[in-house]
């Protein structure tokens, strides 16, 4: 059975907006949920950082996770992007054969 994954980057809404709609032409993601605002705080370079930021849950295959963080990365507005990728442990078959007809054919 195919790896299925959900990943996770932060960014702000505007963004995040160009990045889901970027994966979803790419057939890189089935499905691109963003979620926000929400309230980030986090140390980066010495300093304590607050920002607002919007969250995209992505859901794909994990045989896809190269190039989606590629893409990810290359539309991203921050110089150290959050990209994290969970297993998708149980699903249903529907939900993961519309999935495999989202995502771009090997």
């Amino acid at each position: 059975m195919e790896d299925y994954i959900q990943v996770y980057t932060t960014t702000d809404e505007v963004n995040a907006k160009l990045i889901a709609k970027s994966l979803i032409d790419e057939r890189l993601a089935g499905c691109v949920q963003i979620i926000g605002p929400i309230e980030s705080r986090y140390r980066f370079k010495g300093k304590i950082e607050e920002s607002k930021e919007y969250l995209c849950i992505i859901k794909t295959k994990s045989s896809l996770f190269e190039k989606l963080e590629k893409t990810i990365k290359k539309l991203h507005s921050y110089e150290l992007p959050e990209i994290i990728a969970t297993a998708i442990t149980a699903s249903s078959q529907d939900y993961l054969d519309w999935l495999d007809r989202s995502l771009v054919n090997k």
